[in-house]
């Protein structure tokens, strides 16, 4: 007779001390398969004395003098922190505007964490050191999981909006990236964007103060325009968006995926959550992976046609059942200015893909396209 084979335990996330506490409490005798996350455990050396430790993971965590070395004998898997970097590798869960912006309302841009990491990355250079090259993948890898952690607390469809950076504030294309925003978070989607400034920011604009009246998201555009880019000041851009932010805690939760990569382009305060990464092509493998609901795209540059064709690759090798809806905003736009439509039509032609391909004029043709296909 053959013995079964015995199942695999499932690892365990620790994330906060909480969530340590709440294991001892029910008894656990074994943090065989525990990966904790940037876990203060300064006051927990007698708990942790009492377990088994052998095939527990701490990364970046801290104890009380003594305490690593004896984990690391018993047979504990730790990886130190990293005091030569300006961010933490390991942490378990997305960044804020608040937080990467800290400071802004009474210092200078270049002051706050989000500036002073991007400097980090120009002196690095093209050829990091070995430890930060460890430490940006570490840092990369604890996003995405934290991105879908963040996503799985969601039953909410993901929608990305995509769209250039180069739409400013106090014009109509920034208006009417954040008319959408609006719309599709009202109408039950999470808005997703590249996390920049320009019709990314207008969108999580829109979504952020879709749970205020139409009167609200009126006021902050004509507050916003006094300030409409981020050159040369971007201490006055963000200062602006602080002050709408400040003035609506409420707003509806949306994402932000930025990078790094594009420093020179600061994220946009107005996503709730934000998963900034160092790698770009990373970043841009999630946003599009995780907008699950369909993907509309505003005008853009070089960048949003970047992320056209690598969605309708995507959608061109789809297996059945697999594909999301494609919505080119601007008709003239995608037709004529930038003509991507033609060519998207050419390579969808005799493929299921040919029929997730959408061209709209409004934000209202939008909602109703991503919305049928949800049902």
């Amino acid at each position: 007779m053959n013995t079964p084979l015995a199942p695999h335990a499932r690892d365990i996330d620790i994330e906060q001390l909480a969530d340590f506490d709440a294991l001892v409490a029910g008894g656990a005798a074994s943090m065989h398969g525990w990966h904790f996350q940037s876990v203060d455990l300064h006051g927990r050396s007698a708990e942790l004395a009492q377990l088994h430790v052998a095939g527990a993971v701490f990364m970046g965590c801290t104890f009380a003098a003594g305490v690593e070395d004896e984990l690391r004998g018993r047979g504990a898997l730790i990886f130190p922190s990293l005091p030569h970097v300006p961010f933490n590798a390991y942490r378990g869960h997305l960044y804020t505007g608040a937080e990467l912006f800290e400071g802004i309302e009474t210092g200078e841009y270049e002051q706050v964490p989000d500036a002073r990491i991007y400097q980090w990355t120009m002196e690095a250079g093209r050829t990091p050191a070995l430890h930060s090259t460890l430490a940006t993948a570490m840092h990369d890898h604890a996003i995405s999981d934290a991105l879908d952690d963040f996503l799985g607390q969601h039953a909410a469809p993901v929608v990305g909006v995509m769209g250039g950076h180069a739409a400013q504030r106090g014009s109509a294309r920034y208006a009417r990236a954040a008319e959408l925003g609006r719309a599709l978070s009202r109408a039950g989607f999470l808005v997703a964007t590249g996390g920049g400034p320009g019709a990314m920011e207008a969108a999580n604009l829109g979504a952020y103060l879709s749970t205020y009246d139409a009167g609200t998201l009126e006021s902050a555009l004509r507050t916003l325009a006094a300030v409409p880019v981020f050159r040369p000041s971007v201490t006055e851009w963000a200062r602006a968006a602080s002050t709408v932010a400040l003035a609506h805690p409420d707003g509806a939760d949306n994402l932000g995926i930025p990078t790094w990569f594009y420093g020179h382009e600061p994220p946009n305060i107005f996503a709730t959550k934000i998963a900034k990464y160092f790698t770009n092509a990373l970043r841009e493998a999630m946003l599009l992976e995780r907008s699950r609901g369909g993907i509309v795209f505003l005008p853009g540059a070089a960048g949003t046609v970047q992320e056209v064709f690598q969605d309708a690759c995507e959608n061109y090798y789809a297996a059945e059942g697999a594909l999301t809806p494609m919505v080119m905003f601007g008709r003239h736009y995608w037709e004529v200015e930038v003509p991507v439509l033609p060519l998207l039509r050419t390579l969808a032609q005799g493929r299921a893909m040919a029929h997730w391909v959408h061209v709209v004029d409004s934000v209202e043709e939008a909602c109703r396209v991503l919305a049928r296909n949800q049902s």
